[in-house]
């Protein structure tokens, strides 16, 4: 039953709609289906970089600055889109940040040179950053069948995202590297009018967010920890999502077809096999194993032939796929901070990786060689490995009372900001 709101009756509970997770109100339906465009944009990019590197006369370095100035904004925005959406309401600020990229997205498709290419991107990036850090609130709030349904259609969401952002990337890309960009815009605008048909201004919260309290938050040290581990994982994270494009060298279709590969890996390794393995081993062992594989993996790929480097790529995914599982839940429950301010401080700092990698990474090989840049990745997940081991006593509290069956939500709270 549906309230006058458009959310779940006063009588849903969070196990009470597991199996109604497709009769959801349109509401529900426009934001989880605008969700997916927006998880496709980050990967978007990276079947065609080698194909805009050579539309645009631009080097690898350059054309990776597609990435830094996107997660550069995200991470500054991640200070700012709960002060705007806990003014503004939900819905005005779902608005605003598709309307943001609609715009950017579009204008990237024009771009006439790297430069312009590199700023519109980052004008999206702050449309997405609103956009996503609001959407899971509003589709708990709107959908019927509880909480549970509503966590499982956005991880739904998240999880397709980004597996079909290369996907689609390659596809658009194939005949032009500038069709993706207007894609992007085209699908955003349809989610735009559907929200705006579609769903009511949800209540806005009772306490307004400030701009200082996420970085109040990074104060707690079991927070802090889990926030500078992360760092240095993002920064292995994305070195192979911006970097490993050009090593590879492939079409547009095979570098769209290894990385949706790479995408269903993060998203099941997330979703399923996580959880179980923390269940089994502790969250800080799956945690600290994973990372260490994934500092191996990456090591072979950069100094294996590439029939190896294209089996490394996919397999990242699924250590991936862990560990954002693992660090999301640590975040989120080793302070007493509320939860989406926990979110935005530990954000706010590993996003800063993840605009560094795809600049050092192509950077890195221009003053030594092309396997350096990998060499850099698996030293940073390793000190991420040895951050958690160092400060296993700041995590070990919420390690041995986290509640695996709460892994999808949190996932998907601090993945989306």
């Amino acid at each position: 039953m549906i309230n006058n709101a458009g959310g779940p009756a006063e009588g849903d509970t969070f196990d009470a709609g597991a199996g109604s997770i497709l009769r959801q109100p349109k509401a529900v339906w426009a934001t989880a289906g605008a969700s997916v465009v927006a998880f496709m944009g980050i990967g978007l990019v990276d079947p065609i970089l080698p194909s805009i590197a050579k539309g645009l006369d631009a080097t690898p370095s350059q054309v990776s600055l597609l990435f830094t100035s996107y997660f550069l904004i995200t991470a500054v925005a991640m200070l700012v889109t709960g002060f705007v959406s806990s003014r503004i309401g939900g819905k005005k600020t779902l608005l605003l940040g598709l309307a943001l990229v609609v715009v950017f997205a579009g204008l990237a498709g024009t771009s006439g040179s790297v430069g312009e290419l590199v700023g519109f991107r980052a004008g999206w990036g702050l449309g997405n950053a609103l956009f996503v850090s609001t959407a899971l609130a509003v589709i708990v709030g709107a959908a019927a069948g509880g909480s549970a349904a509503a966590i499982l259609l956005y991880e739904s969401a998240l999880g397709l995202g980004m597996a079909c952002g290369p996907l689609l990337g390659a596809l658009l890309g194939n005949a032009s590297w500038r069709y993706p960009f207007f894609g992007t815009a085209f699908l955003m605008a349809i989610g735009f009018l559907c929200i705006t048909a579609f769903l009511k201004e949800q209540p806005r919260p009772a306490k307004k967010t400030s701009l200082l309290d996420p970085i109040k938050a990074l104060g707690h040290g079991g927070l802090a920890s889990a926030a500078v581990s992360a760092f240095f994982y993002n920064y292995t994270f994305f070195t192979v999502l911006a970097f490993t494009p050009f090593v590879l060298n492939m079409t547009p279709y095979k570098s769209g077809a290894v990385f949706f590969c790479w995408g269903l890996l993060l998203a099941v390794f997330s979703v399923i096999v996580a959880p179980r393995m923390q269940a089994r081993f502790g969250s800080l062992k799956v945690l600290g194993g994973s990372l260490v594989l994934l500092a191996a993996d990456v090591l072979v790929l950069g100094y294996g032939n590439h029939t190896t480097a294209v089996v490394c790529t996919i397999l990242s995914g699924a250590f991936i796929g862990v560990n954002n599982t693992v660090y999301t839940e640590l975040a989120l429950g080793v302070s007493d901070a509320p939860r989406p301010v926990a979110s935005a401080g530990y954000n706010f700092v590993r996003w800063f990786a993840a605009a560094a990698a795809p600049y050092f990474a192509p950077k890195i090989e221009e003053w030594s060689d092309i396997h350096i840049p990998f060499v850099v990745a698996a030293i940073t997940a390793a000190v991420g490995a040895v951050v958690v081991y160092v400060r296993r006593n700041a995590l070990s509290h919420e390690a041995e009372e986290l509640q695996p069956k709460h892994a999808t939500e949190d996932s998907v709270a601090v993945f989306a900001g």
